[in-house]
């Protein structure tokens, strides 16, 4: 009688859970096959089976983590001020970033070395991207911001997600209070460099 194949959706959904949940508590070094097939409650066959192996495991975390930021961000609904948007969406993003530290780093910082993600997995982002594109375009068609939507886009989110980076390395301050007056400092600093005043000076 042949074997039952083990490569259910349930099981990937257990496996996906369990890695997610071994980052968050272990850090990138205890994210290994051996350690989501004991979370999961699967043997190790059948998380290979399921995932290949464990780049196969770290590309479905990149991909998860993306789909968790990107919902987030789209739950934000615009209002008639585009550019307290911005700020609300920054907001949310460095959110994001400080709340589930480890898993930004395998978003951004590719801390796997067996794992390099190919344009299909950069895809991932995409939905990001445009929520990103989406509010500046917004800030931009009112004549708040002046210049393309996507440089803009692209600066604004590499931007936050120094910022975010500075931040949860303890590099932005002591204390709350200062750690905030920065972060206004500088969003006001980049949201008025990109102003019209810059198109007069042009």
């Amino acid at each position: 009688m042949p074997r039952v194949k083990q490569r259910t959706d349930a099981l990937r959904e257990r496996g996906l859970a369990s890695a997610m949940a071994v980052l968050a508590e272990e850090g990138v070094a205890g994210l290994t096959t051996r350690t989501v097939a004991r979370r999961a409650n699967a043997s190790l066959p059948a998380i290979y089976e399921v995932f290949g192996d464990k780049a196969g495991l770290v590309r479905e975390v990149f991909i998860e983590g993306f789909r968790l930021l990107a919902d987030e961000l789209a739950a934000l609904n615009p209002t008639a001020d585009p550019l307290a948007d911005l700020r609300r969406l920054a907001d949310a993003f460095r959110r994001f970033l400080l709340d589930h530290p480890v898993l930004a780093q395998v978003m951004f910082s590719r801390p796997f070395a067996d794992f390099d993600p190919t344009t299909e997995e950069v895809r991932a982002g995409v939905k990001v991207r445009k929520v990103f594109v989406q509010h500046v375009r917004a800030a931009v068609d009112a004549g708040l911001l002046v210049g393309d939507p996507t440089d803009i886009s692209l600066l604004f989110f590499v931007f936050v997600e120094g910022l975010a980076g500075a931040e949860g390395a303890q590099r932005l301050g002591g204390s709350r209070q200062s750690v905030d007056r920065r972060w206004r400092l500088g969003l006001d600093a980049f949201l008025a460099g990109f102003g019209p005043a810059q198109r007069r000076r042009a």
